[in-house]
């Protein structure tokens, strides 16, 4: 069986799932481990469990060299060196339907008492001061929600909002079906100065840097609110500050962070910090208890899929190949470099060793192909040494019928 280790204190529901499939070599850490830490926890793993903390460069994954899986414990995969797992035969999994509904909730949840001026209102009575005021408080009701990203996350927000009311506008840079009575807008500029609240749910990376400026700031409504749960780059919090300042913005509501503390003991660094129309909260939007026994059992499924059958459906850096159940009496896993004459390789080793290829299944990224084999014969030792062995392959492993 193969060796599981897991950081950041996992939900209990991935190591059930684990164990339930045969897997009792489990280690767990309760938080992130860095420098020579992670390099020493790594070292015999087969299978890394993450969440959002774990670093996992090209240096860390090289100290691995029995692993054959990760999974990312959460939706984003930004901490991991995807293209350095992938050069190594590594599929990288994650969770992203998991926690919609629990960020969903949040980001309304949010609008709310932001547009009812809760968090200011909420700090003057633990000040002392009782102040009994309907200036700048507003219902949801009738108010436009703005979607940046319609996706997963974006279009539960909407549905949400719809119940509650108000009308939603999306703006998203594919051709989305509108979910409802939500209305698409494909100019970024006008969608922002129709919404009264903007919500953001875009993935990071250079596309969506700074999505939110000094510029796109400014386009927004006079007395908007901006909510951010999507990645902490998305926003340019210095213009977002100087905005709130101005008066241009109401109020905001942040999540995420451009760099975010690395323990509970570190305070976030912020100018945002102290101002009482911002809630500030510490990268929780999919912390609830029901998401995380999802994304622990989501996951976890993934990850003992492909080690049962080879399936990379779903991995985020992985030729995607969907396997059935092995019609042979052995199968074959191999991962080899996109070239010619590859397959041909391959099949030529197995037919010299008297294997007969019942099924293939071919898929490539990029530098790298992934092609799934049941055959019939004796898979011997020496029938594995070839394939590694040869000059086109990154990695191979087997499995018994």
């Amino acid at each position: 069986m193969a060796r599981i280790v897991l950081f950041e204190n996992i939900h209990p529901s991935a190591r059930e799932v684990f164990q339930a499939a045969g897997h009792a070599d489990i280690v767990t850490y309760a938080s992130a481990l860095s420098g020579a830490d992670l390099l020493q926890a790594v070292q015999g793993a087969q299978v890394l469990g993450i969440r959002s903390r774990t670093q996992l460069t090209a240096e860390v994954l090289a100290a691995a060299p029995e692993l054959i899986c990760v999974g990312c414990f959460c939706i984003g995969t930004n901490q991991v060196d995807l293209d350095a797992a992938l050069s190594q035969g590594v599929p990288v999994f994650n969770a992203p339907f998991s926690n919609t509904r629990s960020v969903a909730e949040m980001v309304l949840g949010e609008a709310i008492l932001l547009l009812r001026r809760i968090p200011e209102k909420n700090a003057r009575v633990h000040q002392g001061f009782w102040d009994k005021s309907a200036e700048g408080a507003f219902e949801a009701r009738g108010k436009t929600l703005g979607i940046v990203g319609y996706g997963n996350i974006g279009s539960q927000v909407g549905t949400l909002a719809e119940a509650a009311g108000m009308r939603v506008i999306f703006h998203d840079i594919e051709a989305k079906l509108p979910l409802g009575n939500a209305r698409a807008m494909v100019s970024l500029r006008e969608f922002l100065g129709k919404a009264d609240v903007v919500t953001l749910h875009v993935p990071g990376g250079e596309s969506t840097h700074n999505l939110m400026n000094a510029e796109t700031i400014a386009a927004m409504r006079p007395g908007a609110i901006l909510i951010n749960a999507s990645r902490g780059t998305v926003v340019d919090i210095d213009a977002l500050h100087a905005a709130l300042v101005s008066g241009h913005l109401s109020g905001a509501a942040v999540d995420v962070f451009p760099v975010e503390p690395k323990s509970v003991n570190e305070p976030l660094d912020s100018p945002l910090r102290g101002m009482p129309n911002v809630l500030l909260t510490p990268h929780i939007g999919g912390s609830t208890q029901e998401s995380q026994e999802n994304i622990g059992r989501e996951v976890a499924t993934k990850l003992v899929d492909f080690m049962r059958t080879g399936t990379t459906k779903g991995s985020v850096n992985f030729p995607g190949v969907a396997a059935r159940e092995a019609v042979g009496a052995v199968r074959i896993l191999h991962v080899h470099r996109n070239l010619p004459g590859a397959m041909g390789t391959l099949t030529g080793i197995m037919a010299e060793h008297g294997l007969n290829i019942v099924s293939q299944r071919l898929q490539t990224r990029g530098q790298i192909g992934y092609v799934i084999t049941d055959v019939d014969g004796d898979v011997t030792e020496a029938v594995m040494k070839a394939l590694n062995d040869s000059e086109v392959t990154v990695r191979s492993r087997l499995i018994p019928g």
